[in-house]
């Protein structure tokens, strides 16, 4: 990519994902969102005047479903939204996965829009396969990272987006004037601290140390634990351990054992519930292991 027509810089992800959707949906346009999905997609896709047409990923292992995407193409589909490493199952797609998708769409004009903020948290064996690996994605395809998710410091609000030329010019007309530019004293603090490339180099092993404390603690639990194979997610079933859905159970979970956890309903649309709710272990060790402490006595 080059750095001055293909590359830019925004304030963090979200709003590139806004940007993105605003540069090229248009009024009565569909875009397919895979749920469960980051809650910020849907409302993008409306903001612009655009459908959100919503394919679910397989309950139980949040795998695509290439047949239900690619059925659900038609003449009014304008992009696709995907999010590897996925917020909030934890799951990573496959070089396998990324070729199907190419494949889907390379009799098409359909864009993607590839949500990959948690690239440099994906763990042993799985490895991350950007959108940018393959030729035929890259051509039709904003991909979107995050400084903040990177490097800890999501309250900068600092992300890019790498996009063909002539998809970033129209990116640029309307990032022009929803931000205009992004706060110059922190690009310059990332830049200098990205001499180094070490902290993102090391960031698997650091936060699989963390998942790994988290998922063992969580063996001593009733919860059934589902894989985490990047960001810093872990889902598990409810199933053994109450009766409550989920988002009942994340309530009274927080107000009276007072560890907190999300629903997987509210990645939903339609709130469907599968006894499945999302902790993070993005926190410091004394922290996870109170929470396993008081998850055990469940």
């Amino acid at each position: 990519y080059d750095a001055a027509s293909e590359i830019t810089v925004t304030a963090g992800a979200t709003q590139a994902i806004i940007t993105a959707i605003l540069a090229v949906v248009h009024s009565g346009d569909e875009v397919i969102v895979l749920e469960p999905c980051y809650d910020s997609y849907v409302p993008n896709i409306e903001l612009a005047g655009g459908i959100a047409v919503r394919v679910p990923l397989r309950p139980g292992t949040f795998r695509p479903d290439f047949d239900k995407i690619a059925a659900t193409i038609n003449a009014r589909t304008r992009a696709i939204l995907i999010n590897s490493p996925h917020n909030p199952s934890a799951t990573v797609w496959t070089r396998d996965d990324m070729l199907r998708l190419q494949e889907i769409l390379a009799p098409t004009d359909v864009l993607l829009i590839s949500d990959e903020v948690y690239e440099h948290m994906v763990y042993a064996p799985a490895e991350h396969q950007s959108v940018a690996r393959f030729p035929g994605l890259a051509a039709r395809a904003f991909i979107i990272s995050s400084f903040g998710k990177t490097y800890h410091v999501t309250g900068w609000k600092v992300g890019t987006v790498a996009a063909p030329a002539p998809l970033t010019a129209e990116f640029r007309k309307v990032h022009q004037f929803n931000v205009f530019t992004v706060n110059t004293p922190m690009q310059y603090g990332l830049a200098a601290y990205m001499a180094d490339p070490a902290p993102y180099l090391e960031l698997p092993a650091f936060y699989q140390r963390k998942r790994d404390l988290f998922r063992e603690g969580l063996k001593r639990t009733k919860f059934k634990l589902l894989p985490s194979e990047g960001s810093y997610f872990q889902c598990v079933d409810i199933s053994a351990v109450s009766d409550l859905h989920e988002a009942e159970f994340c309530q009274w979970l927080t107000t009276e054992i007072g560890v907190a956890a999300i629903p997987l309903s509210a990645f939903y649309g339609d709130g469907f519930d599968q006894r499945v709710v999302r902790f993070c272990y993005a926190k410091k060790g004394d922290t996870l292991q109170q929470a396993l402490q008081r998850l055990a006595k469940l």
